[in-house]
């Protein structure tokens, strides 16, 4: 009996730490390191090669833009000298990712500013893009692929998807090292939930102490700090570490739906408490003929009152049918709620709807969504 044991132990020990690795997930999944963060761009710009899609004279901007921009090349011009519809202005955007470094290319977005009808076929001139601290990042240029057209002829057009938005791949050089508020040579490093919840930031905390070896507080439900016992000689290997935790995020029962489109999402937790559906459908039609009523023969002495005359006549239906039932018991998920109501045919709206009558009754354990 004694053999027997230590060999069930032998099995199941093994079984029980895998599964409770595979339960749950590293770290870097559920959260960040604080400082590590992507940044945004903007910058204004031209788009030049236009067949005659781009903005009109009206737009003051794009034309004094043009003659600035000739300026630098030494053709000096004025603005009422310029008329031409194959330059549009544009706002350029572009994310700069945490780490970036000189010389690294980025997507950028462009869109027209002004009354331009298309950006197909143009070419953006080089756009400073600059970050929030009004600094210079990155430098756009290149050709625009816009995934739509427009065509105009003889007062007719055709258009497909957006024409006057569009990419140009690889398009910006990053000139300068992305800023990132990451300390290096401290203590103290704080990791950030991407949804903050206390029980998920207490198995942090605890997961921390036991697998990294450091000192974790959680400052609250979404950010703990974490304090090594000394500087870190290689930082890139502690925050290494500290993402390959292994961590069991807490799940929070909640309904999604969404009205405009029918769609009800469901985490696997939720649960119902003992509750009937009762869905009834009334239908009243009311058709109405109108007959014409005609007197018949001759009259000798005919009198005003007497004559033809319109007879409406109403047919009302009324149609109720037995209301379908459904007893759902204690402890049934949201997935055995639809697919009970799908047996009785409701449609996916008619689901929504009992979905909010059940929260008000107070029958759904968990948070109910409305989009």
């Amino acid at each position: 009996m004694k053999k027997l044991l230590i060999f069930l132990l032998c099995t199941l020990l093994p079984f029980t730490a895998l599964q409770a690795a595979t339960d749950g997930v590293r770290l870097k999944e559920i959260a960040r390191v604080e400082g590590v963060r992507d940044n945004a761009l903007v910058g204004y710009g031209l788009v030049i090669g236009l067949a005659g899609t781009g903005d009109t004279t009206k737009n003051r901007l794009t034309i004094q833009s043009v003659a600035n921009t000739l300026s630098h090349f030494g053709v000096n011009i004025g603005p009422d000298d310029l008329n031409s519809r194959n330059v549009a202005a544009v706002m350029v955007t572009a994310t700069l990712p945490a780490f970036a470094e000189s010389g690294q290319k980025l997507d950028v977005s462009v869109s027209s500013l002004g009354d331009a009808r298309s950006l197909s076929g143009g070419i953006l001139l080089l756009t400073p893009l600059n970050g929030p601290d009004n600094k210079l990042y990155a430098l756009a240029q290149g050709a625009l692929s816009v995934g739509g057209y427009e065509v105009h002829a003889f007062g007719s057009s055709e258009q497909k998807n957006h024409p006057t938005v569009g990419r140009v791949p690889d398009g910006a050089t990053v000139e300068r090292a992305a800023p990132l508020g990451l300390a290096d040579g401290g203590r103290t490093l704080d990791v950030v939930l991407y949804q903050p919840d206390f029980t998920t930031a207490e198995r942090v905390v605890e997961s921390l102490r036991r697998n990294a070896g450091v000192q974790a507080v959680a400052e609250h439900a979404g950010k703990i700090r974490v304090t090594f016992p000394a500087p870190p000689q290689d930082l890139v290997r502690a925050i290494a570490m500290i993402e390959s935790v292994p961590v069991t995020p807490d799940e929070v029962a909640r309904v999604v739906v969404n009205e405009r489109t029918g769609t009800v999402v469901s985490g696997g937790n939720v649960r119902l408490s003992g509750v009937t559906i009762s869905q009834g459908d009334l239908r009243i039609q009311v058709q109405t003929d109108y007959l014409v009523s005609q007197p018949d023969g001759v009259l000798v002495n005919p009198s005003r009152s007497i004559g033809t005359a319109v007879v409406p006549q109403a047919n009302i239906h009324v149609n109720d049918p037995e209301a379908r039932m459904v007893t759902i018991p204690s402890g049934a998920t949201v997935a055995d709620l639809i697919a009970a109501l799908r047996a009785i045919h409701l449609s996916t709206r008619d689901v929504i709807t009992i979905l909010q009558s059940i929260k008000d009754a107070g029958a759904l354990r968990g948070e109910l969504v409305i989009q």
